[in-house]
């Protein structure tokens, strides 16, 4: 843990790792329930409390916990309110009649792309007939790639200069501004 963090946590806020572990996994549940927010500055907090690989397998933790509890809850939501329409993305549409070796692929495959929430997966996954134990498996060992990725990212935002995270934060949204266009373009199509 870095000095000033370190300092922060004991005297202003008076949490042990023990204590920030457990709120680290809550708060990680909590984002995949909501299902709109990015993990990533968990991520970057974990990493920063904890050190680079307890930090990594921290948040590894806590995104599988919320994924299995969210697929739990939105599986039962779907039942509560008899709801079988699907949104008409094709990404949503594709997992949710994907059976078999080809789920176990895509599931895999989605769960790897860094900084975007799961929450589409998982909903996909819910309205699936796919087993809550195959779900929580795949989409963990899926996870881990991604969170590699953004930990890496996080390393690098953290140690670098002001010019290099102003290089990479004008990257970043470049980036977005581009996966912007070519989304409203294929909508449109």
């Amino acid at each position: 843990m870095s000095l000033n963090l370190q300092h922060f946590m004991n005297e202003f806020i008076g949490l042990d790792n023990w204590s920030l572990f457990f709120i680290s996994i809550f708060i990680n549940v909590v984002i995949s329930i909501l299902g709109f927010l990015p993990s990533v500055f968990l991520t970057a907090f974990n990493i920063s409390v904890f050190g680079l690989w307890p930090g990594i397998g921290i948040s590894t933790l806590g995104e599988s916990l919320g994924a299995i509890v969210s697929f739990y809850l939105y599986r039962k939501g779907i039942k509560f309110a008899r709801i079988d329409q699907i949104l008409s993305n094709n990404y949503f549409l594709k997992l949710k009649e994907a059976s078999g070796t080809e789920w176990i692929i895509l599931l895999i495959l989605f769960r790897m792309v860094p900084f975007v929430p799961s929450s589409v997966v998982t909903v996909a996954a819910a309205f699936s007939s796919i087993s809550i134990v195959v779900f929580s498996v795949i989409s963990s060992v899926g996870k881990i790639p991604s969170l590699l990725i953004e930990a890496f990212v996080v390393v690098n935002v953290l140690g670098a200069d002001k010019g290099k995270a102003i290089l990479l934060g004008g990257s970043v949204v470049v980036g977005m501004f581009y996966l912007g266009c070519r989304w409203r373009k294929n909508s449109r199509s």
